[in-house]
């Protein structure tokens, strides 16, 4: 295992210096709004069998999982609706156009393998896979088959996360807290712990905080990656372009979420260049002199 895991470094490696990587702010977009292929064009069973990983991860990968046991219990649709491919549902339309890239988070380039383990090890709380494994080369397959169709270096419009305004004050974990027992107590539960589903081997509704959540290297523990989420998304039937909770009600609610207990995990090789850390960043140092809680909260005026 440890020949392989070595093998599959230097062919990732090797991959990467011999394919152009583009920077994230240089993409062009397509114009009309993404929608993913046909499941029933699917290829083949790898690829198939990747659209099952990541729909019911949890069932193969998590605690009681049929193949290894290296997860916190959810699903990666929790996160990427609809398999991922649901428009502004934190999906895939774009990953086979710009991977290979360069990302600050990481400061060097990145293949779709690396970007696959950094959601297991932080938004999974676990364990990463060799990029040799049939379950990463069937993630891979289905994840550059869903936004095959996109042209080679554009973004689709709808991909990723719908964006909203800015406040003018700080995301309030109070007001957050007073939503959440309106809105997303029924599926997450009171103590925010999700719903188990009767096989005890995934989640109904995920955990947002405790024990089986996402951990704090998880992009979704940035309050703007979560607030675009909600507002796009939640609570069950909401969509982009007909949402139930204001772009306001969407920061308190993720403020609250993110206030809450959840499992600590650091990744020393994050953001090398501070200055290029994002506005929300939760933890310093900084470039700046504003404080983790003014970071995690805001206000954050005339930030990018």
């Amino acid at each position: 295992m440890r020949v392989v895991g070595q093998l599959s470094f230097f062919l990732v490696v090797f991959a990467l210096s011999c394919t152009p990587v583009k920077k994230e702010n240089i993409t062009t977009r397509i114009d009309s709004l993404w929608h993913a292929p046909d499941t029933a064009s699917i290829p083949n069973d790898l690829t198939r069998y990747g659209r099952k990983l990541i729909a019911n991860t949890s069932f193969y990968l998590g605690p009681k999982g049929m193949v290894d046991s290296i997860s916190n219990g959810m699903n990666c649709q929790n996160c990427h609706l609809d398999a991922g491919t649901r428009p502004y549902g934190n999906n895939f339309g774009s990953v086979a156009s710009l991977y290979p890239k360069f990302r600050a988070r990481s400061g060097g380039a990145e293949s779709v393998e690396k970007r696959v383990n950094d959601c297991i090890q932080r938004s999974l709380n676990g364990k990463p896979l060799d990029s040799l494994s049939k379950e990463m080369r069937a993630l891979v397959a289905y994840i550059t088959w869903v936004g095959h169709e996109v042209p080679k270096g554009t973004k689709a419009k709808g991909s990723g996360l719908i964006e909203i305004k800015f406040l003018n004050r700080s995301a309030d974990t109070l007001r957050g807290k007073k939503l959440y027992e309106t809105q997303c107590r029924v599926c997450h539960q009171k103590n925010g712990q999700g719903m188990i589903a009767s096989n005890e081997k995934s989640y109904v509704y995920p955990p947002l905080w405790g024990t089986h959540s996402f951990n704090t290297g998880a992009g979704l523990f940035r309050i703007s990656n979560f607030a675009k989420y909600i507002r796009a998304n939640m609570p069950q039937g909401a969509t982009y372009d007909n949402p139930v909770l204001t772009e306001e009600e969407s920061w308190d609610i993720a403020a609250y979420v993110v206030s809450m207990p959840r499992p600590k995990k650091e990744f020393k090789g994050d953001w090398p260049k501070i200055e290029t850390k994002p506005f929300d960043h939760p933890f310093g140092p900084y470039a700046d002199t504003l404080s983790e809680v003014t970071h995690k909260f805001g206000p954050w005026k005339n930030s990018k």
